[in-house]
């Protein structure tokens, strides 16, 4: 991405390519081989100033725009995606405590999760509900100073370790996307039971699993969005996070063509370089004209959303194509790099399974044609099946 950032800007990008080389790289093959992120990983990111950069300066945070984090979730995702997908979540649900949030709420909740010791998590999709959150099902019943909170949540990023859930909830069935509401459930609260972490392809350090909640109490000083705006606040969310998503395979992208490149130079085949033969070269060129497009669209993204418009069709552009781009790309990389490539201790298998992951997060790659769709039609007066 183009440099149009303050210097306090890329100061903290630096410190996050710095965290990444110093803390994440190197155990990131370990963490995938254990199946699992160390909680504590979130306090050594925030001692570096990685999860409270987007907050609001007044509570503590950075006050940096979408810009400065796209690129700092570049960087942390090409040494890791579950990682750097899970801190991203973590500040996410941190920002929406910070810029919704009741002052009590603020006080009570942020500091913990601005130094890391209480995860965030954002907790809209359930088992049988994926991109259609006007259908949630978990449901939270009014009673006297609070919710009763009945239901299931699935694909729950840092579910493992969180303590702070951001959770989506149905008030009204008869009022239909009217009655979502958002509520807070902290991981002590009684009727509140994880699943275990679900086995997948790759990602593991996202600490995905399953909560379920069994008519469990949440007060109403809990109640962070209220019925009315719960859906609302939902949709903005995910576009967000569509946006963010497009950074994170730019990251994995350009690392595992820097990696094809280097071995292809040093690597030698019948007296040469591998490097030097047209075809790896043209290969290459390919991933690296698709990063530059996935670069330049989720600049474009991040900068709509720094101007305070909704950039849902700008988010949708760019999710598609770099999740594209990057499972494209990574294999072609993968390739570059013949057998070696399948080796545990790099990237290429680790990014693969995570580029694959990218196309379902954040509504599939067909949820952002029906996005597009949309907003193409809309001039000509036409809905979008």
């Amino acid at each position: 991405m183009s440099n149009n950032l303050s210097k306090t800007e890329d100061d903290l990008v630096a410190a996050a390519a710095e965290f990444a080389a110093r803390e994440v790289r190197p155990h990131a093959a370990g963490w995938e081989k254990a199946r699992a992120l160390p909680a504590e990983m979130f306090e050594r990111a925030a001692a570096a100033g990685l999860t409270s950069a987007i907050l609001p300066r007044e509570v503590g945070g950075g006050g940096v725009g979408m810009l400065c984090a796209a690129r700092m979730a570049e960087v942390l995702a090409a040494a890791d995606f579950g990682f750097a997908f899970a801190l991203k979540v973590h500040a996410n649900a941190a920002n929406a405590v910070a810029r919704r949030g009741t002052d009590e709420q603020r006080h009570r909740l942020l500091p913990g999760m601005i130094d890391g010791r209480r995860i965030g998590a954002f907790c809209l999709t359930e088992p049988a509900v994926g991109s259609d959150a006007t259908a949630i099902t978990c449901a939270a019943a009014k009673e006297t100073g609070g919710w009763v909170v009945t239901g299931e949540k699935a694909w729950v990023t840092n579910g493992v370790n969180t303590d702070v859930m951001s959770v989506y909830v149905q008030t009204d069935t008869q009022a239909g996307w009217r009655g979502i509401a958002n509520v807070l459930v902290e991981g002590d609260f009684p009727g509140l039971s994880r699943a275990a972490p679900y086995d997948l392809l790759g990602g593991h350090a996202a600490g995905l699993c399953g909560l379920t909640f069994e008519n469990c109490r949440v007060p109403d000083t809990n109640l962070l969005i209220a019925p009315g705006e719960g859906f609302k606040a939902a949709m903005a969310g995910i576009n967000m996070a569509r946006m963010f998503v497009a950074a994170l395979c730019c990251g994995m992208l350009a690392e595992c063509l820097d990696r094809a490149l280097a071995y292809g130079a040093q690597r030698m085949a019948f007296g040469r370089p591998i490097l030097a033969n047209q075809g790896l070269q043209w290969e290459l060129a390919d991933v690296a004209t698709d990063l530059e497009a996935c670069r330049r669209l989720t600049e474009h993204a991040a900068r709509t959303l720094d101007a305070g418009e909704a950039g849902i069709a700008e988010c949708a552009h760019a999710k598609k194509f770099a999740t594209r781009a990057a499972v494209r790309g990574i294999s072609a990389c993968m390739q570059a790099m013949g057998a070696a490539g399948l080796r545990a201790e790099e990237p290429f298998g680790r990014h693969f399974a995570a580029a694959k992951m990218c196309e379902f997060l954040d509504g599939t790659t067909e949820i952002q044609n029906m996005v597009i769709s949309r907003s193409l039609l809309r001039p000509y007066g036409l809905d979008a099946s």
